[in-house]
């Protein structure tokens, strides 16, 4: 039994049993990744992937087992490679952070630069993705540590932290009607425009769905966009009025845009981080996490690292008590 063998496994099953892809993953030949799998089976005993064939199309009963028991086995290995650094004292290296392009152009700046001066060797990988990239990122251990508002709690091999909780802004041109309103904008009123926003699955998209529905009203949604900045930009062209995140409104204004708050009408929204669930940290990946969320303590994250699945109440670990209290932290 060896490494390469149980990265074949746990490939095949990532890669929807696509052996060519594995082996473009494992930067080998599809020949050697079968004769891997082959002479892993011949060694246990047993046959890890139903197949039709020589494709392989599914894992046995016994493969599902086995494969949680490889994934086990190499992540300790990883974190045994992280720990060996650690010890032997190496404060350098690369911190993979995957994040939401509103959190990368907004939120992180001022986290990275701190970061930046307390480990001037480490190198920082940013990858901008959508909440369900960045999860795959971290499970698969292509980042460290992932940041977006939504997405993030549905996976079980994640811990997640509630980070900060921010709201929705109506960004709308100079001079439009709805500068105009003086009670408090309403959901009919917005309605009565065509709305630019962000794509479903992104920056609390799901927030500003829920709150139409509820309200039995359907918007003109014209565009959408992952990017604040983008959505901002169709605005001051007149193609509609615009749902951004707050933080995204910093320089509207410059823009020829203005804002108008509509926290009332859409539910408040919680950016959080998450890491894989048992790996071991860098000390920098904590000090990282503790710059972003200051409101965060070292030991809870410890011990959410340290909790088995089945005791820890959820993929977010901390129930709502704990989660309440950092967010009135935050």
């Amino acid at each position: 039994m060896n490494f390469q063998q149980l990265r074949s496994i746990r490939e095949a099953a990532r890669c929807g049993f696509n052996l060519t892809e594995v082996a473009n993953v494992l930067f080998t030949s599809q020949p050697g990744v079968s004769r891997q799998i082959r002479e892993l089976e011949e060694e246990l005993g047993v046959d890890i992937f139903i197949r039709n064939g020589k494709r392989l199309i599914g894992l046995t009963d016994p493969g599902k087992g086995i494969l949680k028991i490889v994934e086990r086995l190499l992540q300790e290995a990883e974190n045994l490679r992280q720990a060996s650094q650690e010890y032997s004292g190496e404060t350098s290296g690369t911190l993979t952070v995957a994040a939401t392009h509103t959190q990368a152009r907004y939120a992180l700046p001022r986290v990275v630069q701190g970061f930046r001066a307390s480990f001037p060797d480490v190198r920082i990988a940013l990858q901008q993705s959508s909440p369900e990239h960045i999860a795959d990122w971290v499970i698969s251990g292509k980042a460290d540590v992932g940041i977006a508002t939504e997405g993030l709690t549905q996976f079980k091999e994640l811990i997640s932290f509630p980070c900060y909780e921010w709201s929705h802004v109506l960004v709308v041109p100079e001079n439009h009607p709805l500068l105009e309103i003086s009670e408090p904008i309403s959901l009919a009123d917005l309605a009565a425009y065509p709305l630019i926003t962000y794509d479903i699955g992104f920056t609390g998209r799901g927030h500003i769905d829920d709150a139409f529905r509820t309200a039995g009203i359907t918007p003109d949604i014209v565009l959408t966009a992952m990017d604040s900045d983008v959505i901002q930009q169709y605005v001051s062209l007149g193609l509609g009025v615009g749902l951004v995140a707050s933080m995204a409104t910093e320089h509207s204004r410059q823009n020829g845009l203005r804002s108008i708050e509509v926290s009332h009408l859409l539910a408040s929204n919680v950016t959080r981080l998450a890491v894989r669930r048992g790996a071991y940290l860098r000390s920098y990946t904590y000090d990282f996490i503790l710059q972003f969320a200051p409101q965060l303590k070292r030991e809870d994250i410890v011990e959410a690292l340290q909790a088995e699945p089945h005791s820890a109440g959820s993929n977010s670990v901390h129930k709502a008590d704990f989660e309440q209290r950092i967010l009135k932290i935050a």
